[in-house]
């Protein structure tokens, strides 16, 4: 039960650390002001309305009473009434109006209600609290006759109930406001540090970064920028030290090549020579794939401009673009995007006859749809052909003049870009490559 009690509130509860934290500062204060409010109106309010009306129907009660028995008393008894309490009396021989003058959900007309048929009974009062800004009218049937009455509204309703729920909201606003405006200030740092994070992944380099905030929060954006600085100066070591054995490799191999072409034995040479070109290849393959981090920078890339640049690069018929004309920009490494499309489009083109290439743009992320009409790949291999080196020797290789890098390549690519990519069984009876980046 608790379990799911606990799930609960976490579904119920916001995601972002500002609205928690706004949750616990404005809570408790919410809930206060809330108590405050309710013991009062209950405790105070209530009883201190109570006695004031109940005071105003004696009042008037009174009134009626002298005006049965005592007539010639009257016009004295008004008057009287009139200077000190500020009330207007008038008496006439009208109907009450078909009209009920009350409001169902107003405090001051239920206890004035209450009242006033206690005292003078069902049928034999009318009034209304809502015509006039500062009085309230008021209706008693007495025999014949109707006696009006036009009461200040303040002999109804204490006037300072309105002060005490202004001085109890008015607080709490500002207060919330005020924890609104720090607590904007302190989560700040926290979404630059997640940005700056998410930036690194992504591999852009992220120099521009500075601490801010709270003094944890400035040590885990110092010890972020630390590892981020230990890692860029581990890839830069890593890239001098392949450029230097590709530079050391490719010397023997160039001489080699020039040995062999000196050979008479062309048969031999001819063998050899294919062994060489496969070697730089691997080479090749090797280099590229532990360059995947290259150091490029980010650029708005346009899908459908890059793969009709491609498309006029292959210079194939058989590959086919279906431009459908949605606008789609994405933020992105330009030369790395374009290598991974190419090798998955080459990849078709090897095994298949025909390539077709599709953009859907959904809610902040492109879809990318490559299909073939190749061979395919079987389904417990999905997982396989994205590993390092791994070659695939039946029905389909998608790295059969290669070392098993390809797809390898393009997922770090693509998974560097905050993207997903899938494999699975195309409407031409090939292979889909379903490639999801966002933008």
């Amino acid at each position: 039960m608790f379990s799911g009690l606990n799930k609960f509130i976490k579904y119920i509860l916001p995601k972002r650390l500002f609205y928690r934290a706004l949750i616990i500062v404005a809570a408790p204060t919410i809930i206060l002001q809330l108590i405050i409010t309710v013991v009062f109106y209950d405790s105070v309010w209530i009883k201190a309305n109570k006695n004031t009306t109940r005071s105003l129907v004696a009042q008037l009660k009174t009134i009626e009473e002298v005006y049965i028995n005592d007539k010639k008393n009257l016009d004295f008894l008004t008057d009287s009434y009139k200077n000190n309490f500020n009330f207007e009396i008038g008496i006439n021989q009208e109907d009450f109006p078909n009209i009920s003058g009350e409001r169902k959900f107003s405090p001051m007309d239920r206890s004035l209600r209450r009242e006033l048929k206690s005292t003078f009974g069902n049928d034999n009062y009318w009034f209304n609290t809502s015509k006039f800004k500062n009085a309230v009218e008021i209706k008693i049937r007495s025999g014949n006759d109707t006696i009006e009455f036009l009461v200040p509204k303040d002999m109804v309703s204490a006037s300072s109930v309105r002060l005490f729920l202004l001085w109890t909201t008015l607080p709490s606003i500002v207060l919330i406001i005020i924890a609104l405006i720090f607590l904007k200030n302190q989560t700040k740092p926290l979404v630059k540090l997640a940005k700056a994070a998410e930036r690194f992944c992504k591999g852009d380099y992220v120099n521009d970064f500075r601490a801010s905030g709270s003094q944890e929060i400035r040590k885990a954006a110092f010890e972020f920028d630390r590892m981020a600085k230990r890692i860029n100066r581990h890839l830069n070591q890593r890239a001098e030290m392949l450029s230097g054995i590709s530079h050391d490799l490719r010397t023997p191999l160039t001489r080699l090549k020039l040995q062999l072409a000196m050979l008479k034995q062309k048969d031999i040479s001819n063998s050899m020579s294919k062994d060489i070109d496969e070697m730089e290849k691997m080479l090749n393959d090797y280099l590229q794939f532990a360059k995947t981090q290259f150091q490029e920078p980010f650029t708005i890339i346009d899908l459908n401009n890059l793969f009709i640049s491609i498309k006029n690069k292959f210079k194939n018929n058989n590959f086919t673009f279906n431009d459908n004309g949605n606008l789609v920009e994405l933020k992105g490494r330009l030369t790395a995007l374009q290598r991974s499309f190419e090798n998955i489009i080459q990849n078709g083109l090897t095994y298949g006859n025909k390539v077709y290439v599709e953009i859907q743009k959904g809610n902040r992320l492109a879809t990318i749809l490559f299909e073939d009409d190749g061979p395919g790949i079987p389904e417990d291999q999905y997982k396989n052909v994205f590993k390092p080196f791994f070659r695939l020797d039946k029905s389909r290789s998608l790295n059969k003049s290669g070392v098993g890098l390809g797809l390898a390549i393009v997922e770090d690519v693509i998974n560097s870009h905050g993207g997903s990519i899938q494999l699975g069984k195309s409407k031409k009876n090939g292979l889909l490559v379903k490639v999801s980046l966002p933008f």
